[in-house]
């Protein structure tokens, strides 16, 4: 046997053991609630032969035999939740096989390659990971029955992190997938997947336990069955975590005679994918979704913040030549389709948005977030400063022929200008800046609580953070376990499907009052720009919203702007006007 086959037998095996180790939480278990049943019978036989009998036998006889009816009753309880709690569900993308025949053939071929058992569907996920998720609750059959013609199949779903479609190529996908392909190997392993079972049910039942949306007397019922399910679920954590990472041995060790060395370079292009996944999110997409706009081809974005970061970065130098081979988003039928059903669920799953487009929440295609993302950002934010400055009556400076009609007293009342704010914060200096940062955060917090709840939003627990594990163990949450939503995109080819709230994962903390004061000035500094010296919105793939003169990308702008608003020193921002023709004094355009 080669040396890859004894690590594959030795994994297999360790992940049986701990598997049986679970079950033996579950025997134990059930053995203690029997316990007094057991004593029961012993007490009821032995008075029933006149072995056992007198007063005080008669007393205990009674005493225990109630003892064992209710512990009984509460393990038939606690059993029937655990039994019939719905697994919480990872939230994806549903691909049928006639939307990617090509990609669930490469699949099967490669469980072939590895003689193992094809999994039953693929699914897609916003984020850069790739797992096996059991989907065989009867709940989860019965969900999938409209879609499917039949129960749920016995085999795992593939879901695949929909990034690694686009930026990588074909042999570089297979060779990333095949030790999490080889993992539905194990996990149709009769003892391993009755452990799992039995931890995703425990998993649920503490989920179910937890939801704030019941009434007193179900609350204190499910309260005990929490209680019991979170001891069990302690006692066989330990186990089904080693178990999880002896089936992930097992799997990678059977992978390894698949394209070994290709899958050192697709590792890679893993890290790479992520680190520009993680920039387009957080600098493209966020501020976006703030504005009640979702990038619809999210992940065509990431191949080009993934070339930009290339070109940057003198680590990923080749990296980019790579590009004239066939992508692995080719072998979908409708890449489009599908980046837009993936980028949608990427800003349920990170931001909380609706489910639905709507007029408050619309696609924008990247031709056009330069002019209806970023340009409204920024005068959205200088309209957000000036109506601060306003309520804390901070006077409108203007000069001669900058004035504006609209005063209600029948006079004129100066436009909002750049020099109002500068000559505010370096007037005042650190006081000033206090103030007007605490006024912002109070306004940006009024509005995001007039912002209605988003609605039909649903997710699920988060999957494993290794990269080619299998099933993942799950984790405990107080969300409820509410029906899988499916949302149909192109008929019943496609659907969003997951369970519980969102947004299940928030990209960043919320923002400091410093932070969001730096964001609202360089966004009055940038709306003059444009609008006094020719300047004009873009964007930059890995840093978000810019700022393009003659063409140009300006990095230049933010030391001026933290001068200004940390130390009330707003010589170097005037410095920066100056040189580049923007005019302070002149009344800008805001929304």
């Amino acid at each position: 046997m080669s040396d890859s086959g004894v690590g594959e037998e030795i994994g297999a095996q360790g992940a049986r053991a701990r598997a049986l180790a679970v079950l033996r939480v579950r025997s134990r278990a059930a053995a203690a609630a029997l316990l007094p049943a057991a004593a029961a019978v012993v007490l009821l036989v032995g008075g029933a032969t006149g072995r056992l009998t007198g007063g005080s036998w008669d007393a205990a006889r009674w005493a225990v035999t109630g003892v064992a009816v209710v512990v009984l009753l509460c393990a038939a309880a606690v059993a029937a939740v655990i039994t019939r709690a719905r697994p919480a569900l990872s939230p994806t993308v549903e691909i049928a096989e006639r939307s990617a025949p090509d990609l669930y053939r490469l699949v099967r071929d490669l469980a072939d390659r590895l003689n193992v058992p094809a999994p039953s569907s693929i699914a897609l996920t916003p984020d850069c990971d790739s797992w096996l998720e059991d989907r065989t609750h009867p709940a989860h059959a019965r969900a999938d029955a409209p879609r499917t013609a039949g129960a749920a199949s016995a085999a795992p779903v593939l879901v695949i992190g929909s990034p690694f479609l686009w930026w990588m190529r074909v042999a570089e996908l297979r060779a990333v997938l095949a030790p999490v392909v080889a993992g539905t190997g194990p996990a149709a392993h009769p003892d391993i997947a009755a452990a799992r079972r039995f931890v995703r049910g425990l998993d649920a039942a503490v989920a179910l336990a937890g939801r704030r949306d019941l009434g007193l007397i179900r609350r204190a019922a499910l309260g005990l069955v929490g209680r019991i399910a979170r001891l069990m679920l302690r006692a066989c954590a330990e186990h089904a975590a080693l178990m999880e990472r002896g089936v992930a041995s097992a799997a990678s060790e059977r992978a390894q005679g698949v394209d070994y060395g290709l899958r050192i370079v697709a590792q890679e292009q893993v890290g790479l994918a992520y680190a520009g996944w993680d920039r387009l999110l957080t600098r493209v997409a966020l501020p976006a979704w703030r504005m009640g706009r979702w990038p619809s081809r999210l992940d065509v974005g990431v191949v080009s913040a993934l070339t930009e970061l290339s070109r940057r970065d003198r680590l990923a130098e080749g990296f980019t030549s790579r590009l004239g081979e066939r992508p692995a988003c080719d072998l979908l039928e409708e890449p489009g389709a599908v980046d837009e059903a993936a980028s949608l669920l990427a800003a349920r799953l990170f931001h909380g948005g609706p489910a639905v487009s709507g007029p408050d929440w619309s696609p924008v295609d990247w031709q056009h977030y330069p002019e209806e993302v970023v340009d409204r950002k920024w005068r959205t934010e200088a309209a957000r400063l000036h109506r601060v400055l306003d309520d804390m009556g901070v006077r409108r400076s203007a000069r001669p022929g900058d004035w504006t009609p609209g005063d209600p007293a029948g006079g004129a009342v100066p436009g909002p200008t750049l020099d109002r704010v500068m000559a505010h914060l370096a007037g005042q200096g650190e006081e000033a800046g206090d103030r007007l940062a605490a006024g912002i955060s109070a306004e940006v917090a009024r509005e995001e609580a007039e912002t209605p709840p988003p609605a039909s939003a649903t997710s699920s627990t988060p999957p494993s953070d290794t990269p080619g594990s299998s099933t993942p163990l799950p984790t405990t949450t107080d969300a409820p376990t509410s029906a899988p939503a499916t949302l149909d995109t192109t008929g019943d080819a496609l659907a969003l499907r997951g369970t519980d709230p969102l947004p299940l994962f928030p990209l960043m903390p919320p923002r400091t009052g410093r932070e969001l004061l730096a964001d609202h000035v360089t966004a009055m500094v940038c709306c003059a720009a444009v609008d006094t010296a020719g300047a004009a919105p873009g964007l930059d793939w890995l840093d978000g919203p810019a700022l393009l003169m003659d063409g140009k990308r300006r990095t230049d702008l933010a030391g001026g702007v933290l001068s200004l608003v940390e130390d009330g020193d707003g010589e170097p921002l005037r410095m920066w006007l100056a040189s580049t023709g923007v005019r302070p004094e002149k009344p800008v355009r805001l929304v």
